[in-house]
């Protein structure tokens, strides 16, 4: 082989090199750092007696997300599944990743096995990527991560469970929306809402809906300022 072939064909070994560790690169930023691509995080609760009584969130390391639950619309309605999608957002889904990696994954025992502390409902933290699979259940634990993300997940469906209500008043029962985000609002202030953005839709509905009365319109622009 001649100098200038061998020449040339290094010089194409360090070109695909090079490309291949800026795709490489651009994953983990993409998936926040060491996550693989394929990572999930679910949560679920199931707590009866309690509106909704069981629900679900999923978040994927690409920030999309999942929220299920099931309902009765009426007291006297069968119980229906009501599931909607929306975009985690990068600081939350960073979070959720980090936590996962802190609490091992959810590989072993988070339940702090305290006999006597109240029941708060049936939770499960689940983790899974192309390595690993884990869950595990618990009604409190003392691990920070877990308390975390507990407390996370339990404030995006506070807020997606307003969203759910938010459409079903805005469609049957335009006289309850006031009361709806009035509390939506005292939420959102004490911090216990999370995730705005992806009830941003019906909010933008209301907004922009001239048959709402304008003191209702005035608190969903509200609430849509507050996702910033």
């Amino acid at each position: 082989m001649s100098m200038r072939a061998a020449s040339v064909r290094g010089v194409i070994a360090v070109a695909f090199t090079v490309a291949g560790m800026c795709g490489l690169l651009k994953a983990q930023v993409a998936t926040g750092g060491n996550t693989p691509s394929s990572a999930l995080v679910t949560f679920t609760l199931d707590f009866p007696g309690s509106t909704p009584p069981h629900y679900a969130i999923t978040v994927a390391a690409d920030g999309n997300a999942t929220y299920e639950c099931n309902v009765k619309i009426e007291d006297d309605a069968d119980e229906q599944t009501y599931k909607t999608e929306f975009e985690m957002s990068a600081t939350n889904r960073e979070r959720i990743f980090n936590w996962a990696k802190q609490a091992q994954y959810f590989a072993g025992k988070i339940d702090s096995g305290k006999r006597n502390l109240a029941f708060t409902g049936a939770k499960v933290l689940s983790y899974q990527d192309g390595q690993r699979s884990f869950q595990a259940r618990y009604n409190y634990s003392s691990l920070e991560a877990v308390q975390q993300l507990t407390t996370l997940f339990q404030n995006v469906a506070g807020t997606l469970e307003h969203g759910r209500r938010l459409a079903y008043y805005h469609r049957y029962q335009k006289l309850a929306l006031d009361d709806e985000l009035k509390r939506m609002e005292a939420e959102a202030k004490n911090n216990q809402l999370s995730e705005i953005q992806g009830v941003a839709p019906v909010l933008q509905e209301i907004a922009e809906d001239t048959s709402v009365m304008n003191l209702v319109r005035a608190r969903a622009k509200e609430l849509l300022e507050m996702r910033k």
